[in-house]
Protein backbone atom coordinates (compact mmCIF):
# COMPACT_ATOMS: atom_id res chain seq x y z
CA UNK A 1 0.00 0.00 0.00
CA UNK A 2 1.18 3.83 -0.95
CA UNK A 3 1.95 6.39 1.45
CA UNK A 4 -0.65 8.28 -0.30
CA UNK A 5 -3.10 5.49 -0.27
CA UNK A 6 -2.17 4.90 3.60
CA UNK A 7 -2.65 8.28 4.34
CA UNK A 8 -6.16 8.93 2.71
CA UNK A 9 -7.48 5.91 5.33
CA UNK A 10 -5.76 7.58 7.83
CA UNK A 11 -7.71 10.93 6.99
CA UNK A 12 -11.15 8.89 6.42
CA UNK A 13 -11.10 7.07 9.79
CA UNK A 14 -10.15 10.67 11.11
CA UNK A 15 -12.91 11.96 9.55
CA UNK A 16 -15.49 9.33 10.21
CA UNK A 17 -15.67 10.64 13.54
CA UNK A 18 -17.14 14.21 12.39
CA UNK A 19 -20.59 14.99 11.85
CA UNK A 20 -21.71 16.31 8.75
CA UNK A 21 -22.20 19.79 9.36
CA UNK A 22 -18.81 20.01 11.24
CA UNK A 23 -16.58 18.28 7.86
CA UNK A 24 -18.34 20.74 5.97
CA UNK A 25 -17.38 23.39 7.68
CA UNK A 26 -13.68 22.49 7.83
CA UNK A 27 -13.78 21.57 4.08
CA UNK A 28 -15.31 25.39 3.30
CA UNK A 29 -13.62 27.35 6.54
CA UNK A 30 -9.61 25.64 5.22
CA UNK A 31 -10.78 26.65 1.52
CA UNK A 32 -11.58 30.18 2.30
CA UNK A 33 -8.57 30.61 4.43
CA UNK A 34 -6.29 28.87 1.60
CA UNK A 35 -7.82 31.30 -1.43
CA UNK A 36 -7.72 34.19 0.78
CA UNK A 37 -4.15 33.82 1.56
CA UNK A 38 -3.35 33.47 -2.18
CA UNK A 39 -5.61 36.74 -3.23
CA UNK A 40 -3.56 38.85 -0.66
CA UNK A 41 0.32 37.37 -0.32
CA UNK A 42 2.70 38.19 -2.45
CA UNK A 43 5.48 35.77 -0.95
CA UNK A 44 6.87 32.39 -2.04
CA UNK A 45 6.84 30.28 0.56
CA UNK A 46 3.27 31.50 1.57
CA UNK A 47 1.85 31.24 -1.58
CA UNK A 48 3.48 27.44 -1.59
CA UNK A 49 1.65 26.91 2.15
CA UNK A 50 -1.51 27.94 0.94
CA UNK A 51 -1.34 25.53 -2.24
CA UNK A 52 -0.39 22.53 0.37
CA UNK A 53 -3.65 23.35 2.14
CA UNK A 54 -5.51 23.82 -0.87
CA UNK A 55 -4.61 19.71 -1.89
CA UNK A 56 -5.61 18.66 1.76
CA UNK A 57 -8.76 20.53 1.35
CA UNK A 58 -9.06 18.37 -2.08
CA UNK A 59 -8.32 14.75 -0.32
CA UNK A 60 -11.03 15.94 2.37
CA UNK A 61 -13.41 16.66 -0.37
CA UNK A 62 -12.56 13.16 -2.57
CA UNK A 63 -13.14 11.19 1.03
CA UNK A 64 -16.27 13.17 1.94
CA UNK A 65 -17.88 12.63 -1.80
CA UNK A 66 -16.77 9.42 -1.07
CA UNK A 67 -18.92 9.56 2.26
CA UNK A 68 -21.73 11.38 0.40
CA UNK A 69 -21.05 14.31 2.85
CA UNK A 70 -18.94 16.52 -0.39
CA UNK A 71 -19.81 20.20 0.08
CA UNK A 72 -19.49 22.67 -3.05
CA UNK A 73 -16.11 23.55 -2.43
CA UNK A 74 -15.32 23.74 -6.24
CA UNK A 75 -12.19 24.52 -8.34
CA UNK A 76 -10.21 23.83 -5.05
CA UNK A 77 -7.00 24.34 -6.47
CA UNK A 78 -7.71 26.39 -8.82
CA UNK A 79 -6.44 30.49 -8.03
CA UNK A 80 -8.94 33.64 -7.81
CA UNK A 81 -8.21 37.12 -8.29
CA UNK A 82 -6.13 39.26 -6.02
CA UNK A 83 -6.99 41.24 -3.12
CA UNK A 84 -10.21 42.20 -2.19
CA UNK A 85 -11.86 40.64 -5.22
CA UNK A 86 -10.57 37.25 -4.21
CA UNK A 87 -11.20 37.53 -0.57
CA UNK A 88 -13.53 34.33 0.36
CA UNK A 89 -16.90 35.59 1.85
CA UNK A 90 -20.12 33.36 2.65
CA UNK A 91 -22.62 34.18 -0.62
CA UNK A 92 -25.84 36.04 0.24
CA UNK A 93 -29.20 34.51 -0.16
CA UNK A 94 -33.17 36.18 1.04
CA UNK A 95 -36.27 34.37 1.61
CA UNK A 96 -39.55 35.85 2.53
CA UNK A 97 -42.47 35.04 4.54
CA UNK A 98 -45.32 36.35 2.54
CA UNK A 99 -48.64 36.46 4.01
CA UNK A 100 -52.28 37.45 3.28
CA UNK A 101 -55.07 39.45 4.60
CA UNK A 102 -56.15 35.81 5.99
CA UNK A 103 -53.00 34.96 7.40
CA UNK A 104 -52.23 32.25 4.89
CA UNK A 105 -48.59 31.67 3.73
CA UNK A 106 -46.86 31.93 0.36
CA UNK A 107 -45.30 28.93 -0.63
CA UNK A 108 -43.53 27.21 -3.80
CA UNK A 109 -42.84 24.09 -4.62
CA UNK A 110 -38.96 23.73 -5.57
CA UNK A 111 -38.51 22.37 -9.32
CA UNK A 112 -35.19 20.95 -8.24
CA UNK A 113 -36.15 18.59 -5.21
CA UNK A 114 -40.05 19.38 -4.67
CA UNK A 115 -39.93 20.36 -1.41
CA UNK A 116 -42.81 22.88 -0.33
CA UNK A 117 -40.67 25.88 1.26
CA UNK A 118 -41.32 30.10 1.34
CA UNK A 119 -39.95 31.91 -1.40
CA UNK A 120 -36.10 32.30 -1.60
CA UNK A 121 -33.14 33.68 -3.84
CA UNK A 122 -29.86 34.73 -4.48
CA UNK A 123 -29.03 38.39 -3.85
CA UNK A 124 -28.23 39.96 -7.22
CA UNK A 125 -25.71 42.75 -7.56
CA UNK A 126 -27.69 46.06 -8.23
CA UNK A 127 -29.88 45.28 -5.83
CA UNK A 128 -30.79 45.42 -1.82
CA UNK A 129 -31.74 42.75 0.00
CA UNK A 130 -35.21 43.75 0.55
CA UNK A 131 -35.32 44.69 -3.38
CA UNK A 132 -34.42 41.23 -4.51
CA UNK A 133 -37.18 39.82 -1.73
CA UNK A 134 -40.07 41.53 -4.27
CA UNK A 135 -38.54 40.68 -7.41
CA UNK A 136 -38.00 36.51 -6.46
CA UNK A 137 -41.41 36.85 -4.84
CA UNK A 138 -42.93 38.16 -7.94
CA UNK A 139 -40.80 36.05 -10.52
CA UNK A 140 -41.64 32.65 -8.99
CA UNK A 141 -45.15 33.21 -7.50
CA UNK A 142 -46.74 36.00 -9.59
CA UNK A 143 -47.35 37.68 -6.46
CA UNK A 144 -46.78 41.59 -5.47
CA UNK A 145 -45.45 41.90 -1.93
CA UNK A 146 -44.09 44.25 0.20
CA UNK A 147 -41.10 43.98 2.86
CA UNK A 148 -42.31 45.25 6.13
CA UNK A 149 -39.96 43.55 8.65
CA UNK A 150 -36.30 41.91 8.50
CA UNK A 151 -37.05 38.43 10.53
CA UNK A 152 -34.03 36.47 10.83
CA UNK A 153 -30.08 36.87 9.55
CA UNK A 154 -29.19 32.93 9.24
CA UNK A 155 -26.37 31.03 8.86
CA UNK A 156 -27.54 28.67 6.52
CA UNK A 157 -25.07 25.93 6.75
CA UNK A 158 -24.90 25.82 10.27
CA UNK A 159 -28.61 25.19 10.40
CA UNK A 160 -28.15 22.53 7.93
CA UNK A 161 -30.24 24.25 5.42
CA UNK A 162 -27.31 24.20 2.61
CA UNK A 163 -23.32 22.71 2.05
CA UNK A 164 -22.53 26.41 0.65
CA UNK A 165 -20.97 28.81 2.88
CA UNK A 166 -24.31 31.48 3.00
CA UNK A 167 -26.02 34.01 4.59
CA UNK A 168 -29.68 34.33 4.36
CA UNK A 169 -32.01 37.09 5.15
CA UNK A 170 -35.49 36.23 6.12
CA UNK A 171 -38.17 39.13 5.85
CA UNK A 172 -41.44 39.31 6.31
CA UNK A 173 -43.67 40.40 3.72
CA UNK A 174 -47.39 41.68 3.08
CA UNK A 175 -48.96 39.91 -0.16
CA UNK A 176 -50.12 43.13 -1.92
CA UNK A 177 -52.21 41.78 -5.05
CA UNK A 178 -51.01 39.59 -8.11
CA UNK A 179 -52.26 36.31 -9.27
CA UNK A 180 -50.59 32.60 -8.69
CA UNK A 181 -48.40 32.37 -11.83
CA UNK A 182 -45.56 29.28 -10.37
CA UNK A 183 -42.16 30.02 -12.26
CA UNK A 184 -41.74 27.60 -14.71
CA UNK A 185 -38.19 26.79 -14.17
CA UNK A 186 -37.91 27.39 -10.69
CA UNK A 187 -40.74 26.17 -9.50
CA UNK A 188 -43.12 23.45 -9.88
CA UNK A 189 -46.24 25.15 -7.61
CA UNK A 190 -47.30 28.06 -5.69
CA UNK A 191 -50.02 28.50 -3.53
CA UNK A 192 -51.60 30.26 -0.31
CA UNK A 193 -51.85 27.87 2.89
CA UNK A 194 -53.34 27.66 5.92
CA UNK A 195 -51.17 28.03 8.75
CA UNK A 196 -52.45 24.28 10.08
CA UNK A 197 -52.35 23.09 6.76
CA UNK A 198 -48.79 23.40 6.11
CA UNK A 199 -46.44 20.57 4.55
CA UNK A 200 -44.63 18.52 7.47
CA UNK A 201 -41.78 20.25 6.56
CA UNK A 202 -42.93 23.51 7.24
CA UNK A 203 -44.69 22.88 10.76
CA UNK A 204 -41.18 21.95 11.88
CA UNK A 205 -39.72 25.45 10.52
CA UNK A 206 -42.12 27.19 12.24
CA UNK A 207 -41.50 25.79 15.52
CA UNK A 208 -37.97 27.84 14.75
CA UNK A 209 -37.68 31.29 17.13
CA UNK A 210 -37.99 33.16 14.31
CA UNK A 211 -41.44 32.02 12.92
CA UNK A 212 -43.15 30.68 16.09
CA UNK A 213 -45.40 33.62 16.42
CA UNK A 214 -47.11 32.52 13.11
CA UNK A 215 -48.65 29.64 15.11
CA UNK A 216 -49.03 30.89 18.06
CA UNK A 217 -51.40 33.44 16.00
CA UNK A 218 -49.48 36.77 17.66
CA UNK A 219 -47.30 39.29 16.08
CA UNK A 220 -44.11 39.12 15.03
CA UNK A 221 -41.19 40.25 17.43
CA UNK A 222 -39.25 43.54 17.32
CA UNK A 223 -36.14 42.69 16.84
CA UNK A 224 -34.08 40.47 14.48
CA UNK A 225 -33.10 37.21 14.92
CA UNK A 226 -29.77 36.00 14.71
CA UNK A 227 -27.71 32.92 15.26
CA UNK A 228 -26.08 32.76 18.71
CA UNK A 229 -22.69 33.40 19.10
CA UNK A 230 -20.44 30.02 19.58
CA UNK A 231 -17.88 30.21 22.69
CA UNK A 232 -15.21 27.92 20.53
CA UNK A 233 -15.64 30.68 17.71
CA UNK A 234 -14.40 33.81 19.82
Amino acid sequence: MGDAEQSDQGLASDLGSATVHELAEWILSLTAIARTGLAFSDSLYERERYDEVLKVVARMQQVAIAENTGVDASVLTEEGPRGVPGYVTPKTAVGAIVLDSSRRMLLVRRADSGVWLYPTGWADVGYSPAEVVVKEVQEETGIRCTPTRLLAVLDGMRLGFTRVAMYSSIFLCRADGGELKPHPLETSGADWFEIDGLPPRLEALLALPWLSWIQQGTEPPLTTYFDPVRSDRV
